[in-house]
This record gives C-alpha cells, sequence and structure tokens, in this order.
C-alpha cells in the first residue's frame, strides 16, 4: 500500500485504525499536537507531523505525497458546549476533507457517527435509509450531522468518501475515557438513576477493521453503520454487573423526573454525577441494523459478550484501587427509592387492568 494519512490516530477507534492500517502495510502517517498522548501507538512504525485538523496550513503539508486519508479525529464529549463540537467536528471535518480534494487523493474514509443518522424507535432499530428526525437539542448530535452534511456535499464535488457510522464503541485501551466512561462510571457506582432507552454496542476491533473494508469495498458517497448487539439500559446494566460484581443503578425514573434530577444535581457544586444532555441521550432508542454492511463489506462482528468482558477487565486493571475503595452496593437511599418507585409501577398496572 501506498501513504496513508491519519487523523485522531492517539484516540481510542484512532488507535486502533492505526494499527489495522500499520497491519495491511500501509506506509502510515499521522497528525500529533504536541500534548498528544502516545500509549496507544507503542510499537508502530508511523510518521508524525505536527498538525491540528483545524490549522489548514498545517493539513495541506500533512496531505503532500498522500493516496489515502483516514479521518477519525473528533470529540464524542456530551458536556462540551455546541460551539466546540461544531469547531472540532464540523469544521475540522471541513478543512481536512477540503485539503483531502484539493490534493486529490485516491480514497477518503471519514469516522461519522450513527448519531447522524439519528435515534431509532423503541421497537424498531434503525438503518443507512432512516431519515434524519432531528437534532434533540444535543450538541454532538448537531456536530456529527453537520460534519456528515458537510462531507457529502464535497462528495458531490468529487471527493471520493466513505462515511462509517460506529455505534457505541466498547473495549480496552479508551485512556482519554470517551465511549466506555458509561461502564467507568457505572463501576465507580456513579449513574444515581436510569431512564428507558437503549443502545447498539460494538468491539473496537470490529470499528478498526471497518474502516479499512470501507476503504476497500465501500460505494463512494455511502455510509455503513458498523454496529452489533442492541441492549436495553436494563439488560446492559445487568450484563455489566454480573461481569464486575457491582450492582447495577436501583433507581429508574420516567424521564421528566430525571431531568429534573439532572437539574437539580448541576446545580450543586462539586462534580456533576448526571447532565440534563445525557439524560436526553440516554432516553432515546441508539439502536441499529448493520446489514449493509455485512453485505456490502463482509463485516462480521465479534461476539459482543467478549467485548463487554474485555472493557470490563480493563477497567479492573486500570482502576482496581478506586474501585476496591468503592462498595460493591448501591447506596441504601437509592436502593431504597429503587424499591418505591418498582412497586408502585405495579401497583399503577393493577389498576389499570
Amino acid at each position: 500500500m501506498g501513504r496513508t494519512l491519519l487523523t485522531g490516530a492517539t484516540g481510542f477507534v484512532g488507535s486502533r485504525v492505526a494499527h489495522a492500517l500499520a497491519g495491511r502495510g500501509d506506509e502510515l502517517r499521522v497528525t500529533l499536537r504536541e500534548r498528544s498522548r502516545l500509549d496507544n501507538l507503542d510499537g508502530l512504525e508511523y510518521e508524525g507531523v505536527n498538525c491540528d485538523v483545524l490549522d489548514r496550513r498545517a493539513v495541506r503539508r500533512a496531505m503532500r505525497g498522500v493516496e489515502r486519508v483516514f479521518h477519525v479525529a473528533g470529540s464524542t464529549n456530551l458536556r462540551a458546549p455546541l460551539e466546540r463540537m461544531l469547531e472540532i467536528n464540523v469544521e475540522g471535518a471541513r478543512i481536512v476533507l477540503e485539503e483531502a480534494l484539493r490534493a486529490d487523493v485516491e480514497r477518503v474514509t471519514m469516522t461519522s457517527s450513527v448519531a447522524a443518522i439519528g435515534p431509532a424507535t423503541q421497537h424498531a432499530p434503525a438503518d443507512e435509509t432512516q431519515p434524519f428526525a432531528g437534532a434533540l437539542g444535543i450538541p454532538y448530535v448537531i456536530s456529527k450531522r453537520e460534519a456528515e452534511v458537510t462531507a457529502l456535499r464535497l462528495a458531490a464535488r468529487g471527493l471520493p468518501l466513505v462515511l462509517v457510522c460506529p455505534t457505541t464503541v466498547f473495549g480496552p485501551g479508551d485512556i482519554h475515557r470517551s465511549s466506555t466512561e458509561i461502564v467507568r462510571r457505572f463501576m465507580l457506582r456513579r449513574i444515581p438513576a436510569y431512564v428507558d432507552g437503549g443502545l447498539n454496542v460494538v468491539d473496537v476491533e470490529d470499528v478498526a477493521r471497518a474502516h479499512l473494508l470501507a476503504d476497500e469495498l465501500g460505494t463512494i458517497g455511502e455510509r455503513y453503520i458498523i454496529g452489533n448487539r442492541n441492549f436495553t439500559w436494563d439488560r446492559l446494566f445487568a450484563d455489566l454487573g454480573r461481569l464486575s460484581g457491582i450492582e447495577p443503578p436501583a433507581l429508574k425514573l420516567p424521564v421528566p423526573a430525571a431531568l429534573a434530577l439532572a437539574r437539580v444535581m448541576q446545580s450543586l457544586p462539586g462534580p456533576t454525577p448526571i447532565t440534563e444532555v445525557e439524560v436526553r441521550v440516554a432516553a432515546q432508542w441508539w439502536t441499529y441494523r448493520n446489514s449493509r454492511a455485512k453485505r456490502e463489506l463482509g463485516f462480521r462482528p465479534s461476539p459482543h459478550e467478549e467485548t463487554l468482558e474485555t472493557t470490563v477487565q480493563w477497567y479492573l486493571d486500570r482502576e482496581g484501587d478506586r474501585l476496591a475503595r468503592s462498595a460493591a452496593r448501591q447506596p441504601i437511599a437509592l436502593r431504597l427509592t429503587g424499591s418505591v418507585v418498582r412497586q408502585l409501577g405495579s401497583v399503577a398496572g393493577i389498576v389499570r387492568r
């Protein structure tokens, strides 16, 4: 393979893409910033270039002599303000893709997100053809949707672009605490309550392999959902509890009550356990079908049980001391409240019948 430029190589997904590209035999060039942590690139042969994706001149220099581009850089921070998310995810993508078009590269594979497709309904997982219903006031969703629109406009101008849309990515090595942060918070008992909702979980190694499949076999201008198992929050928390030995959150709330709780917690001093935006995200059904990726790319995800096991074990190994200081059971007040809420729900069901 020829020279390949990779942005976001020090991140959770980007680092695994870097290893996959090196394994394929690509001559790898990665963009780095002054403060980039290189832990996940240990043992990898690559050319590092000082480049922030918001610096057009640096991006243009990084594109010299490049045949293929993998744009993985971006932010998944649900607590970042909209302006910052638009700057990183939309403006960063626009600069990289415009410079890739200018450099006349052979192929661009961009990491999008199922957020750009939008949530599904409770009983019908979504696919790539679902019309976008709205961003729900969630900055991350707004930014990923706008980034994809920007990318497809450049594809219409001749950019040889394929989009990869991962679901929620789990696995070991998330040193920046991005998409696996929910597992860490679960294990530290920092989820005070939850709501009805769902998500799809996929392994980081599967996502990395899917990027290469999209590069090799994907149709220009198309997007591919890269996902695996759909979970309800009830099911995911039960599995995480079984694997970690930590009791799942005891308090399940209606969405209005959870939003009110989040508002109260945001007003208190100290770290905020949960925000209104996080409640709105959790209350959706981020559940999907991966049929197109299987059919057109030959995508075959690994067993989801292994993904959960390796994620939990990574946090047990990494934060064992902190976890040991944290009791396995939920606080008594939350357990009692959760029991009352469940009993009231049962009574209400009997009355309705």
